[in-house]
């Protein structure tokens, strides 16, 4: 507990209060004037703050939009292959944002999948590459499948037996929906909503491959400043930004255990089944007739799978196809072929492509090593009971609440440039630093998946243990730990994947060629060519797929699941 403690204190909290003490503090004299400048400047509260809140409210908006036909549908119906649809609504937001945005450039770029398309059909072609509606659609690619998963939770909750009541008391199935089913609804649909909202409001990659300087957003202009080595005006945007955040991730944690406590229904709806057919319902899945009605509710069904294939699929495969395709269209392995040329005759300064795998896997596996033990212990310290627990829980996921580039901008102006400690001057760069940032961002989803099966285990196992002579640490390990393992082993994957596709406080602290990654590779062949970034984002999908597969694949021996 005690190295936990002290390891987030280093990586978390002290780069962070660094980057508050910078804030308020320029060339060794305290002053607010940096704060009072961004608080009362048009420029930022407006272009900048306006500007970030505007479209991740758009971005809300379009996932909630997008992910809500999608819960009712999981929630409703049964079809073959339902549950591997409803686990793949977690994949977008495991995904590399750098790799989803090359995806969106290959789709929406003026040569891109969609005006091909539009050309094909002798359509006038669209420029939506460096606009909002751009960002909003990616927005939603990562968050609507989060906002259906929520919301499928809590409609399956939902109790059949109150909907009965109220069509025995004569309402009508629409009154029944709207009076008994939505009100239920509608926390879960809040959750989804604030934490889109808190996601996207924070949002870099996506904004800067698809929006760039034109369309900044705060985590742009703060990244734009670094670069500028303006670091007060950095920290202070920071501040207000980290402020805002935390803000709104408290609200986040009221609404989820408000609607934790509000428990689950004793008997859920039975699914319809996705095929109308006649006749009673032997195998206990409602069944429909070939009415105008249920025609529509299937003709509505297939329009949203071809949403769903446009926005979820076509900017993934466009991707893969520019990979492979040559300047007059052919098919061609030029950009990988590219890769390889660089990667033989490439000098130290240039970004080659085995370096920056072998750094993302290395940087994975140092994650692991930290962000699981980190993961579990504050899973165990926050499943006990004592006085100032929610506290701990709090400050324990704060991490989810800041930024990668805050943390990034707070380890570069702390660990990075150096602190004097008993006269010596202490340092922690390159891949010690990517390191420590991935881990602080990776473990709360270790803690997430650990922290509800420990919660659910019988007391009564532990003392029996206990009765038996087995001190609380022996218990742990021989009786707690083992029973959650699935719960680690997901937790295991998330932190892997995370670290596998951070770009946020990578691309801040990656220095030379001992610590970028592909994602920042990726970001560096964007400014020269799409071609060679969509080969490299390719390889990036087969590593954080072949990695992901291979430690559910591990974790398939357990039974159970995880929280998230």
């Amino acid at each position: 507990m005690v190295a936990t403690a002290l390891v987030l204190v280093v990586v978390f909290y002290y780069p962070v209060a660094t980057v508050f003490v910078d804030s308020v503090l320029v060339d060794g004299q305290f002053t607010i004037e940096p704060l009072v400048s961004v608080l009362t400047s048009r420029f930022y509260l407006v272009e900048i703050f306006g500007f970030t809140a505007y479209q991740a409210l758009l971005s809300t908006v379009a996932s909630v939009v997008l992910g809500l036909p999608g819960a009712w549908l999981l929630a409703r119906f049964e079809f073959p292959g339902r549950e591997t649809l409803r686990s793949l609504t977690i994949l977008p937001f495991v995904m590399p944002s750098i790799m989803v945005a090359i995806g969106f450039v290959a789709t929406f770029g003026q040569n891109g999948t969609l005006n091909a398309v539009l050309r094909a059909l002798g359509l006038p072609t669209v420029e939506l590459l460096f606009t909002l509606p751009a960002i909003v659609i990616a927005h939603a690619f990562y968050n609507a499948p989060l906002v259906a998963r929520v919301t499928t939770a809590a409609w399956e909750s939902v109790d059949a037996s109150a909907i009965e009541t109220a069509r025995s008391l004569g309402a009508s199935p629409t009154r029944a929906f709207r009076d008994v089913v939505v009100p239920q609804l509608l926390p879960a649909v809040a959750v989804g909503a604030t934490l889109t909202f808190v996601f996207t409001f924070a949002s870099f990659p996506i904004v800067l491959a698809l929006g760039g300087f034109r369309l900044a957003t705060v985590e742009v202009f703060i990244y734009s400043r670094i670069q500028n080595l303006a670091y007060a005006e950095a920290a202070s945007l920071a501040v207000v930004e980290t402020a805002i955040s935390l803000g709104l991730t408290y609200l986040y944690l009221r609404y989820e255990g408000r609607q934790r406590a509000s428990g689950q229904g004793a008997r859920p709806q039975p699914r319809r089944s996705l095929w109308p057919r006649r006749g009673g319902a032997e195998d206990g899945i409602g069944a429909d007739a070939w009415d105008l009605r249920e025609i529509a509710t299937r003709v509505g069904i297939a329009a949203y799978a071809l949403v769903v294939l446009a926005v979820f699929v076509v900017p993934i495969a466009s991707m893969v196809l520019t990979s492979l395709t040559g300047p007059e269209g052919e098919l061609s392995l030029r950009h990988y072929r590219f890769l390889l040329e660089r990667q033989r005759t490439g000098a130290a300064y240039q970004v080659r492509p085995l370096p920056a795998i072998e750094n993302s896997l290395l940087f994975g596996a140092g994650t692991l090593l930290v962000a699981v033990p980190m993961g579990v212990l504050m899973a165990v310290l926050t499943t006990r009971d004592f006085r100032g627990r929610a506290v701990v829980d709090a400050l324990s996921m704060a991490p989810l609440a800041v930024s990668g580039i805050v943390v990034g901008l707070g380890l570069l102006r702390g660990l990075v440039f150096g602190v004097e400690v008993f006269g010596t001057r202490l340092t922690v760069t390159g891949a010690l630093a990517v390191v420590a940032a991935h881990a602080v961002g990776a473990y709360p989803f270790v803690t997430r998946n650990v922290a509800p099966l420990l919660r659910n285990l019988d007391p009564r196992l532990v003392e029996s243990a206990r009765s038996l002579g087995a001190s609380r640490a022996r218990a742990l390990v021989d009786i707690e730990l083992p029973l959650v393992a699935a719960g680690v082993v997901a937790g295991a994957a998330f932190a892997f994947a995370i670290s596998i596709g951070e770009f946020d406080s990578t691309v801040v602290l990656a220095e030379g060629s001992t610590s970028y990654t592909m994602p920042v590779a990726v970001e560096r062949y964007l400014g020269r060519r799409l071609g060679p970034a969509t080969a490299m984002g390719c390889l990036l999908l087969l590593v954080t797929s072949l990695s992901f597969v291979v430690i559910e694949r591990f974790g398939g021996q357990y039974s159970g699941r995880g929280g998230f």
